[in-house]
């Protein structure tokens, strides 16, 4: 699966200039419904047309423009490996394609720039966390939300240790932490000291492997501030936390060995981890945007018309905003704004105008179901000034 990371959402943002095209669409991985996946697809792509026809694109203007998505419709082998959603972003210079593990609703649009706002519970709240899998055969790298996970396959991250060093890792492995002694539990897992023969050896070995994989984590992750899990026997876990240098690996980790999980079960036992300091996060937000609301002249705002251009400016430190709503119009000069009731050509959403604004000012913005909202508004915000 290719990530979709804060940095990813921060350069699409970058990208301006009329016609922008954004296209989201729920998939289905299996099943019957999978037919489904590229008509839908194809019905978004009729939307689009008829939006750009209105902005006064020429039929080969339109045609050159999609080209690149219509070709998916009839790619058989494309539709077979599918998330929970579909998102496109196509325009004259860029096309990009992202499978993404939760679902959201159908939408079609063509502004100045890409329309964002689907993809910030990625960002907070129920967002994104990284599962590191540790086992004598593999590391796997997975990126998961409240929703499910998918694996990620990045090129800079060695996929174990030799055939030799993985059968005898395995079999030490399995000793240590998978037999039982007469009337007892389980076995700790152990490996002795550096130097301690064998065991200090193989420990030394799966220790400097590690210092790999936490090299090409870095050079994935380096940009993120994103939970990290481990999951593994207890002494791999030990064995890792020597090497890691990802200042976002959580203390708490999930002491199983891999390949005893199946999917399923290992997105189960690992959001159950992650999920209460997601929550912490988003409820600390909320509770000190209502302490603020409370004062008198308190330093936060729920109209679009003080919103929109604080964000523009980063003035918005934190910013509420509730799913599946829209408030179409135009921010031409960044200061004064025009809501419309419905969109026309040339109109964007303001609140993902003010969502990737203050993701561009480097403030926390959190997407919410809409009786989540700590105000009434669709829009909400503590502002730094």
């Amino acid at each position: 699966m290719r990530m979709l990371t804060k940095t990813t959402i921060k350069n699409l943002a970058t990208i301006q200039g009329a016609p922008c095209v954004s296209i989201y669409i729920p998939t289905h991985k299996a099943g019957a419904e999978v037919q489904q996946n590229p008509i839908r697809l194809k019905n978004k792509l009729s939307e689009i047309e008829t939006q750009l026809y209105a902005m006064g694109l020429t039929k080969p203007e339109v045609q050159d423009l999609l080209e690149p998505a219509y070709t998916l419709i009839p790619d058989t082998l494309f539709w077979q490996y599918q998330s929970k959603g579909l998102v496109l972003f196509v325009s004259s210079e860029h096309f990009h394609l992202y499978r993404l593990p939760f679902h959201f609703e159908s939408l079609a649009v063509v502004a100045d720039r890409f329309h964002l706002k689907p993809l910030f519970p990625l960002l907070s709240g129920d967002g994104r966390f990284y599962i590191l899998t540790l086992s004598q055969d593999r590391v796997r790298l997975l990126q998961g939300t409240r929703y499910s996970i998918s694996e990620i396959e990045p090129e800079h991250i060695p996929e174990g240790l030799s055939q030799t060093q993985e059968k005898d890792w395995e079999r030490r492995v399995q000793f240590h932490s998978g037999t039982r002694g007469p009337g007892r539990g389980l076995r700790p897992a152990i490996f002795h000291g550096h130097g301690a023969g064998k065991d200090g050896k193989m420990a030394d070995e799966i220790l400097q492997y590690f210092r790999e994989v936490d090299a090409g984590l870095q050079d994935l992750l380096h940009n993120e501030h994103v939970p990290l899990l481990l999951v593994g026997v207890d002494s791999l876990h030990s064995l890792y936390r020597k090497a890691n240098t990802y200042p976002y690996l959580l203390e708490t980790g999930l002491m199983k060995h891999p390949e005893s999980l199946d999917d399923v079960t290992l997105h189960t036992e690992t959001w159950a981890i992650v999920q209460p300091q997601f929550q912490a996060l988003k409820q600390q937000a909320l509770t000190r945007y209502r302490q603020l609301a409370g004062m008198d002249e308190g330093p936060v705002a729920n109209t679009l018309q003080e919103i929109v251009p604080a964000a523009r400016y980063g003035r918005v430190e934190t910013l509420f905003v509730a799913q599946g709503r829209y408030a179409w119009g135009t921010c031409p000069d960044g200061n004064q704004i025009e809501i419309h009731t419905e969109a026309v050509p040339g109109d964007e959403d303001l609140l993902d105008f003010a969502s990737v604004h203050t993701l561009l000012n480097d403030g926390t913005v959190y997407a919410l179901p809409p009786d989540e909202m700590p105000d009434t508004t669709a829009l909400a915000a503590m502002l730094r000034f």
